[in-house]
């Protein structure tokens, strides 16, 4: 055999390589929104507002706080449902209380189907507010992952601490798996220090995401955990000022 034709044949096999580690990354836009059940800066529940917000990002999975199921004060609209509707995602909703003749909680949405969906009660106080982290499964590229969404305590910042650890503690397996929610707590306190003990998080550098006018400090987060297969990519707080009172996150994931 002449060297060119080695050559040649050594060429075509590094293609081959290199098409087959393209071929094994896939992207995955991960998007966290505190929806505020809807309701805008202007006091108007629009979800075709808020799901243009995740129509227009391109988001693959969202993981949204404060939705509403069939409550007075938001029509008996079932919010995950109608969400799914005008998104084309699949949808899953996660109870934390009976509010207003229905239910109050968080959805979680994805362009893949999701499976086991699981509410993990957070420790505090129940008569106030229960607060939970809801997990789902799904399937991106034929990879298993865990989506898990969470609303940490507002007002008391010992049940914030506590839920930190308890997610902390929570067995999700050994795969790749993504956390994202309202936190409020922002960069550096008590509670992401306790999550960061085995989570990493997308953002470097605090990106503000609240009030929606002019947000001031960043509360709203994105993690992950199974770095290697799951690596950060852009992450960016979108510039949607009044579908809600928080701004949305989105973070780019390289899946291999």
């Amino acid at each position: 055999m002449s060297r060119r034709v080695v050559m040649l044949l050594l060429l075509v096999v590094m293609a081959v390589v290199v098409g087959r580690g393209a071929a094994a990354e896939t992207t995955l836009r991960v998007l966290s929104y505190n929806i505020h059940h809807g309701r805008g800066m202007d006091g108007v529940v629009d979800l075709e507002r808020i799901a243009g917000v995740i129509r227009g990002c391109g988001a693959d999975v969202a993981m949204l706080q404060e939705v509403d199921d069939r409550t007075d004060r938001t029509g008996r609209i079932d919010q995950t449902a109608e969400l799914a509707r005008l998104t084309g995602l699949h949808a899953e909703f996660g109870r934390q209380i009976d509010y207003q003749g229905g239910r109050y909680g968080q959805a979680i949405l994805s362009r893949t189907p999701l499976e086991e969906p699981c509410v993990h009660v957070l420790p505090g106080d129940p008569d106030r507010e229960t607060r939970i982290a809801f997990a789902v499964r799904t399937a991106v590229a034929g990879r298993s992952l865990v989506i898990v969404g969470t609303h940490l305590h507002h007002r008391d910042p010992a049940a914030r601490l506590e839920q930190a650890r308890a997610i902390e503690a929570l067995d999700f397996g050994a795969g790749p798996a993504i956390l994202g929610g309202d936190l409020n707590a922002v960069p550096g306190s008590e509670p992401l220090v306790a999550l960061l003990a085995s989570w990493r998080s997308t953002t470097a550098e605090p990106q503000p995401t609240f009030p929606a006018v002019s947000p001031t400090r960043q509360i709203d987060f994105i993690l992950y955990r199974a770095a290697g297969v799951v690596e950060p990519g852009e992450v960016r707080v979108l510039d949607e000022a009044v579908a809600s009172d928080h701004r949305p996150i989105l973070a780019e994931f390289r899946l291999r």
